[in-house]
């Protein structure tokens, strides 16, 4: 991790218990176990938010299908996986 800097915060003690057992069983120190969940937090949640940004200007622009356009992919999609043709 390069450029490191500090950050405290508040745990519930249970889930402060549960990571040192964690770290414990792992070999790990709790801030390596801590800094890697965070990191792995932040990126889930910025997907999420990046895609929905992008939807949202989609939607601005226009850029959509209708509902029964939609599902008709989507049942497509499942017909195909399945082995199921139309």
């Amino acid at each position: 991790m390069t450029g490191s800097t500090t950050m405290t915060i508040r745990l519930d003690a249970s889930v402060k218990d549960k990571l040192g057992r964690l770290a414990e069983v792992t070999r790990r120190s709790n801030s390596f176990l801590a800094a890697e969940a965070i990191e792995a937090y932040v990126a889930r949640e910025l997907e999420i938010v990046d895609m929905i940004l992008e939807g949202m200007a989609a939607a601005e622009r226009g850029d959509t299908v209708s509902h029964e356009e939609a599902m008709a992919q989507v049942y497509a999609a499942i017909d195909q996986v399945s082995g199921k043709t139309a």
